[in-house]
């Protein structure tokens, strides 16, 4: 049997309503000089007042805003800056691309991690993984990290106050841990596997009974539930379960829709919930079941209420053209792509297809994406 390396958390978790203020003296005994890492001017704020907070421990952190989204200009950059200050640690404080670049920029200095979400976006705050994107907000690759954060902050008066669009955003991404994991994984022997995607059908479960609740009302049990589900247990299933867990058609169609230019940028869940969507219609294509069929119709309705988009028409594209969105496919299905992992053939030309018979099929969603 071969010897698996699995990181499965980080090394300490502090969640609730005081999580920030909870954490202060952890902190201090993490390091003395880092640097906060944010990119957002509605969320510098924030960052300021954690920056403040800090000073007024005793440790001299420092500021580095990025530009981009996780990109390896800003990551040179951040890691230049930090090393010629002596940074011992970063703090990443933002939604799941500034999480991803703090990780990464801690993992290439080998200096200690912590993640401060202020969104419930995505898992990023959890995981040993990080997305690199061009400049432009193109996916290039994913990164695994040595490590899982060293501390990772889930404060919920802070987490409350971001837009409900990035909560119904991490349910997308979320919700897609189950019809990713059970249709790749769902015959693994691999005990902690077969746990991880059981869990995934829970948080599932839980985001179909609660998520709407939660979208309408930041102050109810139901976003608690939901928010930490996005943020939290989403990240210990991919934790648990490994790279198959993580990804089969949803995520790569992602990867490959965010090649396309858009007047609007969409955020990551709402196109890995459209992903979702078309795996779930190839998935019917493939099967004589009935089952992707009424799953998808399940999902779209459950998306409409969260004003996730349901469709190519639902993006505020520069150009829908099949050329353009022909280049998509082809990132998504390229050679080494995750999405030949699902058991079904997947080519370019039936994922195009698939987009096409969805800007038809849903054309009577109406969906505000502000």
């Amino acid at each position: 049997m071969s010897t698996n390396i699995i990181r499965i958390s980080p090394t300490k978790v502090i969640k609730g309503e005081k999580a920030w203020s909870n954490s202060k003296k952890i902190i201090q005994g993490i390091c003395k000089t880092p640097l906060i890492v944010g990119r957002s001017l509605k969320t510098k704020n924030i960052r300021d007042t954690l920056k403040n907070d800090l000073i007024d421990l005793g440790i001299n952190p420092l500021s580095f805003e990025l530009k981009h989204d996780c990109c390896e200009l800003d990551i040179q950059k951040a890691y230049t800056f930090s090393k010629n200050n002596n940074c011992d640690g970063i703090i990443a404080a933002g939604g799941g691309k500034v999480l991803d670049a703090g990780k990464l920029i801690a993992d290439l200095l080998s200096i200690k991690c912590i993640t401060v979400p202020l969104s419930a976006s995505t898992c990023a705050g959890w995981t040993a993984l990080s997305n690199i994107y061009s400049p432009e907000g193109n996916f290039i690759k994913d990164v695994s990290l040595k490590r899982c954060p060293d501390l990772l902050i889930f404060d919920h008066s802070i987490v409350r106050r971001a837009p409900s669009r990035t909560l119904a955003s991490g349910i997308a991404d979320a919700v897609a841990k189950w019809y990713e994991s059970s249709l790749t994984s769902n015959a693994s022997k691999d005990g902690f596997v077969q746990q991880a995607v059981q869990m995934a059908r829970v948080l599932r479960d839980q985001l179909f009974l609660n998520g709407h609740e939660a979208f309408l009302n930041p102050l109810s049990n139901s976003w608690v539930t939901v928010a930490e589900g996005c943020s939290l247990t989403a990240g210990l299933i991919g934790g648990i379960g490994g790279a198959r867990c993580r990804t089969a058609a949803a995520h790569p169609i992602h990867n490959g829709l965010t090649q396309l230019k858009y007047k609007h940028k969409p955020l990551h869940g709402e196109l890995v919930g459209f992903g979702l969507i078309l795996q779930l219609y190839l998935e019917e294509q493939n099967s004589d079941s009935q089952l992707p069929k009424q799953a998808k119709s399940q999902l779209a309705s459950f998306f409409s209420k969260l004003n996730l988009p349901v469709s190519i028409d639902n993006f505020d594209l520069d150009n829908s053209n099949s050329y353009e969105l022909k280049k998509a496919c082809e990132f998504a299905c390229k050679e080494d792509s995750d999405i030949h992992k699902v058991p079904f053939n997947i080519t370019e030309d039936k994922l195009l297809n698939a987009i096409k018979n969805h800007k038809n099929t849903y054309k009577n969603f109406n969906l505000s994406l502000k």
